[in-house]
């Protein structure tokens, strides 16, 4: 060969060996950053053990459950965990992952466990909620947790016996009473406690109304979303909504659990003539109009029912299964909640239905499933609320008040609050529960409190 081509030869094989070595390098850095991608922590604090499962709640308010073992953690322990795969945020077992490392979270230096802080509506007020909570009994911090059904004798002695969070008033609290009495009910209450408290009612409009069914209060019952679209479209829903704050605000009710938000189509179901009649667009604008107009009222509004109520049967009187899949869900039911949640809805109703195709086992109310769709997919941070457990559809539920609480709920609706409150203190002395589950709602609760501007007002 000529010596030209043993240079060109010798040009190529250092072309090639350049070439290989470059490749290699970039695979292997391709391989560290695949490596650093696929390797994901989350700070978690232990809310349930069951065997080797450990149920943990994230700093985004997800439940999630990790094989991790015996003994490796207790009840309460704050951990961070360290995974390779992909976090499930749609099934509470994980198990198309594995767990690499778990080691103690470190203390946030306010105080406030880091995974208790997210950036969401009430963040201004974490370190006084946080502050306030570190002065409050164990007894105090449960009682902030429970919207219970004013009770029909003894309000005020219950609710210091039991340091009731909140009210919900029904119809029959304000049958025949004048405008003055109601505010003197509510304005005793609300002197008598040592925090102050929520004070809420279902005036929906048209079938649920309770405070306008007493012409003392307001001239005309409040109309349904449906009559007033048809009446004004949404210009007349927004100006209802204005109006209905005004005269909650002014007897001292502070959170109207509406609007209803779900999208049904079936005339005949049971939910059907509580929401706009509409489709999921409309419902959405709905949905907006009516937390924008709240907004600044000084009375809370609570988008219901999550996930969406559908067609389904009235869960006041039985247990209800839900056939419909999570991807119909997200199309169909989803959007109205979406929408309310990013104008500034504070409070989220979840419904008993049973989401066969999501949680068979468990009502919505009492599904970690649920609220982590509620939470992450949606990306909500406000209160989430239970329907009233007194309801037919859990009201047979052993512990019903415990796993509300483990599902992600920070504030439960309760009729047989004395049953709610020995529950929560028997799972505490059972180790069933640790205190820092019951802390972190209570202290949520009492961030919103803060955000709503009673602390200032009436903290004593």
């Amino acid at each position: 060969m000529r010596k030209k081509d043993y240079i060109f030869l010798g040009v190529i094989a250092i072309f090639f060996f350049l070439f290989s070595l470059s490749t290699a390098l970039f695979s292997k850095e391709k391989s560290k950053e695949e490596k650093k991608e696929n390797h994901e922590k989350i700070v978690t604090t232990v809310i349930k053990m069951e065997d080797s499962l450990v149920t943990v709640q994230d700093e985004n308010h997800g439940i999630y459950t990790f094989e991790l073992g015996e003994n490796l953690a207790k009840l309460g322990d704050r951990l961070v965990i360290e995974y390779s795969g992909v976090l499930n945020k749609e099934m509470v077992v994980q198990r198309d992952l594995t767990v690499t490392s778990v080691v103690p979270a470190n203390e946030n230096t306010n105080g406030i466990p880091s995974n208790w802080q997210d950036s969401g509506i009430f963040k201004n007020f974490y370190e006084a909620a946080y502050k306030k909570l570190q002065t409050m009994s164990m007894e105090e911090k449960i009682g902030q947790l429970l919207l219970v059904r004013y009770p029909s004798a003894n309000q005020v002695s219950e609710m210091k016996k039991y340091h009731l969070g909140g009210f919900v008033f029904f119809e029959k609290d304000f049958k025949d009473k004048t405008e003055a009495e109601v505010k003197q009910m509510i304005s005793n209450l609300q002197k008598s406690s040592s925090i102050p408290l929520l004070t809420a009612v279902d005036e929906e409009g048209g079938k649920i109304v309770r405070i306008s069914s007493n012409p003392n209060l307001v001239e005309t019952p409040f109309l349904s979303s449906q009559a007033l679209y048809a009446k004004g479209g949404f210009d007349a829903i927004i100006n209802d909504t204005k109006n209905k704050s005004r005269i909650l605000k002014n007897l001292g009710l502070n959170i109207n659990l509406a609007p209803v938000v779900d999208v049904a189509t079936d005339q005949n179901a049971y939910i059907y003539e509580r929401t706009l009649g509409k489709d999921t667009d409309l419902t959405a604008t709905y949905a907006k109009g009516v937390i924008e107009a709240s907004l600044g009222g000084g009375v809370s509004y609570t988008l219901k029912h999550f996930p969406g109520y559908g067609n389904n049967q009235d869960t006041h009187n039985t247990a209800t299964t839900d056939t419909r899949s999570l991807e119909n869900l997200k199309d169909n039911d989803f959007p109205p909640f979406q929408a309310g949640i990013e104008v500034g809805a504070e409070a989220v109703l979840v419904s008993h239905n049973t989401l066969v195709s999501i949680d068979p086992d468990n009502p919505a109310s009492l599904s970690p499933t649920i609220h982590n769709l509620l939470r992450n997919d949606l990306g909500f941070t406000g209160i989430v609320i239970t329907d009233d457990l007194a309801m037919g559809a859990t009201s047979g539920i052993t512990n019903a008040t415990v796993k509300a609480l483990q599902a992600g709920n920070d504030l439960i609706i309760t009729t047989d609050y004395q049953n709610s409150v020995y529950e929560i203190q028997k799972a505490l002395q059972d180790g069933v529960v640790d205190n820092s589950l019951i802390d972190k709602a209570a202290f949520r609760i009492l961030a919103w409190k803060y955000y709503k501007g009673l602390m200032f007002e009436n903290e004593k």
